[in-house]
């Protein structure tokens, strides 16, 4: 695997799909490559930016969009480009430090949402907490950079996510609204661009206040009722 291409740009600054095509050595958690051609879609009709090849915006773009893919897809952390492994760390507003290590065996849903009313990261693992908001947007859930406001060696940007809300959340019923989060980072990187550190900042409690916005299934109210023997235990607990 070569560390650079013909543009002289670092592997892990190009297209996230010239960098899965160069990682044939691997280790996927699907035991496969991942497919982004759904989400391409998705990024050419509703991106609000359409940055230049080469330019900041599309390096730091590339670069965050190869950490998203690595961090789902690979299993082994010492095989992510992306990041300086010994010394990474990444936090969500000010909170607690998780290594490559950490993100790798919980999940970037668990760390950056932590416990809250709406979302429980402890009750929650790497595989529950990706089907639950895959399952939530099943169009897909893109990302943009939509302004970088200084260079290397400290990046800060701003940037969006979105997704369709077309899935149940949990008991919640989706709305249809279109769910966007607009947030910053601050990236340390190295002079070949690697990450030494993530800081995010964004309003998590907002984005779930807009995935519980919808009525409660009114089959998932009640879990008793599924219990053929709940009007047994009843009687038992009045005796």
């Amino acid at each position: 695997m070569s560390a650079t291409q013909s543009n002289n740009l670092p592997l892990w600054v190009q297209d996230r799909d010239i960098v899965i095509a160069a990682s044939s050595d691997a280790e996927w958690r699907y035991q496969k490559p991942p497919d982004y051609s759904r989400s391409k879609e998705n990024l050419e009709r509703e991106s609000t930016r359409s940055h230049l090849e080469g330019t900041l915006e599309a390096i730091v773009q590339n670069l965050v969009r190869t950490f998203e893919m690595e961090v789902s897809f690979k299993t082994n952390p010492q095989q992510w480009l992306s990041v300086v492994n010994d010394r990474f760390r990444v936090s969500t507003n000010g909170g607690t430090e998780y290594t490559a290590a950490d993100v790798s065996a919980q999940g970037t849903y668990n760390l950056f949402m932590a416990d809250s009313e709406h979302y429980k990261a402890s009750e929650e693992n790497f595989e529950s907490s990706a089907k639950l908001f895959h399952t939530t947007f099943p169009q897909g859930f893109p990302w943009e950079v939509l302004e970088v406001y200084s260079g290397p060696p400290s990046v800060t940007f701003k940037w969006r996510h979105w997704g369709h809300f077309h899935g149940a959340y949990k008991d919640y019923a989706p709305t249809g609204e279109t769910v966007e989060i607009i947030g910053m980072s601050i990236a340390k990187v190295t002079d070949d661009l690697q990450i030494v550190s993530l800081e995010h900042y964004f309003d998590n409690a907002l984005f779930l206040e807009k995935l519980t916005a919808g009525a409660k299934d009114s089959s998932s109210r009640n879990q008793e009722s599924a219990c053929p023997f709940s009007s047994w235990f009843k009687k038992i607990k009045k005796s």
